[in-house]
Order: C-alpha cells, then sequence, then structure tokens
C-alpha cells in the first residue's frame, strides 16, 4: 500500500535545510554528510548531538576554547522530540520541532559529521564509520536510545500499510497520530508501553489522553474504547502522580490492562497481539484495533551495547550522583544513554547538565568530583487539550516540585508551560547551555526551604 500523504509529510521535513539526510526509523542506522574532518585529537570528545551533546559542547566549548572540543554527530537535523506529543495531537506541525544542527552547533566547537562506530576507551580511541580514529583526553557520550520497531513481529513496515497505525516516536510516523485521530469513528483505540525503559515515560499516556478528549469534543467518545494496554504494574511511577492519573483514567473511562506488552501487528487485520507477562504457562491475547498507537521497545545504542563501557544491560555504566564512568574515570555519560536510575527526559539532561559540567572540571583539575546529581527529571503529563499535570521528582520517586502549589492537580498554567513555554527554553538556553533545570528558581519560591 502507498505511504499515506502524513507518512509522506515525516519523510519530506528530512530533506529540508540544504538536503538534510534521512533518520532511519531504527535511529542507529545513520547517515552522514560530506563535512571534512580536519583534526582528529580532543581534548574533549562527544558523541551525539542531542539535546546533551549540544548542551555539553556550548558549556566546554566555552571553557575550553576553540578547537578543544569535538562532537560526532551524523544527522544534519537537529530534533527537539519532546514536541511530538503535540504534533499527534495536532497542536504544533512538525517542522517546528526541526532546526539544521550547523545552527545549534557551538561555534568552537568541531562537528564530526560521522558515525561512532567503535569505541576504544583504554587507547582514548574512537573509531567512526568513515574509519577515522578521533583520540581524546575526555569523553562525554550522549548518544541517545535507539528504537527497536523491529522487534515488533509486523513492524516498522506495518506503519505503510495502515493509516491508523502510528508512533510519536518516530519522525517517520508523528505526522501520522493527528490524522489517525481524527479519520476515527468508533471501535478500539489502543495505545502501547513496551515491556523496556523508555525515553519520556509518560508520552504514551499523554497522547492518549489527548486522543480521548479529542473524541469527546468531537462526538465520538460513546463509540470509543480508550484503551492503554502497559507492561507496566502501575500507570505511573511516582505514587503521588500516579494516584492523580489514576483519579483521570478511571473518571474518564479509560480501561488500563497492566502486565502488557506488544509483540505483534497485523495491519491487514488490524489486530495487535499482546503477551501478558508473569502469566504461567505464558499466555497472549490478541485484540482488534481501529486506531493502534505503539511505543516501541528501546535500547542502548549498538555501538555503545557492544563496547567496554557499557553495563549488562547496554547503557553507559555510569556513577549517578556524578555521571563519571564507573570503570573509565576519564569518561562520562549524560541522558537517555546512561543506566542513571531515573527518567530519561529532556528535563533530566537540563538537571545533569551543570553536574556534569562540575564533575568534568573536578577531574581535570586531579580532584574527584563530588556527588551532586539528586536524579531530578519532570514529566509534564498532558491529560487533555487546555490540561497538564506538572510531575516533578528525584531518585527516590519523591516529588521536588518547582512551584509553591500542588503540581498534581490539572492546570491550565502547566499546559500552556508545555506548549509555548518549555520549547523556548530548549532552543534558547538548554542547548546553548544556559539551562541546568529550575533547582534555582525552585529555591526561590521555596524561600530556600527546598532542595
Amino acid at each position: 500500500m502507498a505511504l499515506s500523504n502524513s507518512l509522506r509529510q515525516g519523510r519530506r521535513l528530512l530533506c529540508q535545510h540544504r538536503g538534510a539526510v534521512a533518520v532511519a526509523i531504527t535511529h542507529h542506522d545513520f547517515s552522514t554528510s560530506s563535512q571534512q574532518q580536519d583534526k582528529h585529537s580532543f581534548k574533549c570528545l562527544i558523541v551525539g548531538g542531542g539535546a546533551g551533546g549540544i548542551a555539553m559542547a556550548a558549556k566546554l566549548a566555552r571553557k575550553l576554547g576553540k578547537g578543544q572540543v569535538g562532537l560526532i554527530e551524523p544527522h544534519e537535523n537537529h530534533v527537539y522530540q519532546p514536541m511530538w506529543t503535540l504534533v499527534g495531537g495536532g497542536l504544533k506541525k512538525m517542522e517546528q520541532s526541526i532546526r539544521p544542527q550547523s545552527d545549534v552547533m557551538p561555534k568552537n566547537c568541531q562537528w564530526i559529521a560521522d558515525t561512532a562506530e567503535k569505541f576504544d576507551p583504554d587507547n582514548n580511541t574512537v573509531v567512526t564509520g568513515k574509519g577515522h580514529e578521533v583520540k581524546y583526553e575526555y569523553l562525554i557520550l550522549a548518544t541517545g536510545i535507539q528504537l527497536n520497531y523491529h522487534l515488533i513481529k509486523g513492524l516498522p513496515e506495518g506503519f505503510k500499510a495502515d493509516p491508523q497505525l502510528c508512533s510519536n516516536y518516530s519522525m517517520f510516523t508523528a505526522p501520522k497520530t493527528f490524522p489517525a485521530i481524527q479519520n476515527f469513528q468508533g471501535g478500539n483505540a489502543i495505545f502501547t508501553f513496551p515491556n523496556t525503559p523508555i525515553k519520556c515515560a509518560g508520552a504514551p499516556q499523554k497522547i492518549m489522553y489527548l486522543a480521548e478528549d479529542y473524541f469527546r469534543k468531537n462526538g465520538k467518545r460513546d463509540s470509543a474504547n480508550v484503551i492503554f494496554n502497559t507492561s507496566l504494574g502501575v500507570i505511573f511511577g511516582v505514587k503521588k502522580y500516579a494516584d492523580r492519573l489514576t483519579d483521570v483514567y478511571k473518571s474518564r473511562g479509560i480501561t488500563v490492562n497492566f502486565k502488557h506488552n506488544l509483540i505483534e501487528v497485523r495491519p491487514e487485520k488490524r489486530e495487535a497481539v499482546f503477551e501478558v507477562l508473569e502469566s504461567d504457562p505464558k499466555e497472549t491475547v490478541t485484540f482488534n484495533y481501529d486506531m493502534l498507537h505503539v511505543t516501541p521497545p528501546m535500547s542502548g545504542v549498538d555501538s555503545v551495547r557492544n563496547s567496554a563501557l557499557a553495563d549488562e544491560n547496554g547503557y553507559v555504566d555510569t556513577v549517578k550522583e556524578t555521571l563519571q564512568h564507573k570503570k573509565y574515570p576519564n569518561v562520562f555519560g549524560i541522558g537517555d544513554c546512561t543506566n542513571v536510575p531515573t527518567s530519561k527526559t529532556a528535563a533530566a539532561v537540563a538537571g545533569q547538565c551543570g553536574v556534569l559540567l562540575r564533575t568534568i572540571s573536578a577531574v581535570m583539575k586531579g580532584k574527584t568530583p563530588k556527588p551532586r546529581y539528586d536524579g531530578y527529571t519532570s514529566c509534564p503529563l498532558i491529560t487533555g487539550y487546555g490540561k497538564a499535570i506538572l510531575a516533578e521528582f528525584d531518585f527516590d520517586g519523591q516529588p521536588l516540585e518547582t512551584f509553591p502549589f500542588d503540581q498534581g492537580r490539572e492546570m491550565r498554567t502547566m499546559y500552556h508551560l508545555k506548549k509555548d513555554i518549555m520549547p523556548e527554553i530548549y532552543w534558547q538556553m538548554l542547548l546553548k547551555g544556559l539551562w541546568n533545570g529550575p533547582r534555582v528558581y525552585r529555591k526561590m519560591m521555596h524561600l530556600g526551604l527546598s532542595r
């Protein structure tokens, strides 16, 4: 079946800004530009040009000066992925989430437009896809997380076959989501959560709440069965917000099936097959769907997983309070690629940036870095058009709220914070190395009584 118009739109966006390269749906299958690499040794080398990589490059390029910082990143476009929930809900356009990588690259940082294929930390070397050996004194891994649609039978090819099959986690498929919501006429609207760590663990729910609200506002709710099939045993990992979200989904008649993990999609029949986790003997259950939003399994990127830098689960093995590697003291991690036990969000990256700069600065001076990171992250949980809960919490799952009121309530102000203010903070502050999260503002608003 031909690609839907919305899927074609997602592909066309990849070709904007001077013939940008295509981003593979598995994320690790990188393409590269022809930019020349004129230097192969750096004081600090950063691998990955997402939020964490660019933010740290900006900080370190200012600190160390021109020619001291290199960044390996193959993509010619930089994307603000937290906006894709809004794209899926019809609130933003995909192009609003995209800027040329050259526009966000710090001017004193050398951009190596290539892939990192092999890590040799014993010899302080990274080998690129073009065969270059890049040397470093200090290495920061900001490689992000890999989307593994192919682990679900019938995907990713199924996205081409069925316009009602979508996913906000890929640039190819996020533009399909809002048309699928609009074209839904009744039946089962199913939203999934996989049996792996994922980036932005609240996102699978956010699009569900937006879809349910859209159905309600457009006279389709009575004929809709809105279903959340999650591999988890709870609706959210932090009890305060889990309790509030439980009230939300129950009051809106949403069915939640815990311990259900998507393993197969049959787009020709519009069937989704789930394994029931912890069942004995193992069971599967098949749902018919009239709309299916898939959150794919995820993992550390292959080059990291196959290196000495990874833990047994394939993530960069870091000390959670300092972000320094446990075995190699001149190696550090930031963001989704690490095994730091907090949610994988841009907000976590912001909370880690200042900590990592202090850690690296201490190591460069021959000092032992002090533990500083408390696990801060946040998740603006959109619960409908004009409503959101702002979840903020630490390593222990304890609320770490910025504002001096109960952020567990659905509020319009938090919705506009997510929709209108956070994108500006991302582009104008975080990527320029000027935003370390809201800790200072939290102290101010709580009169110095908060962490």
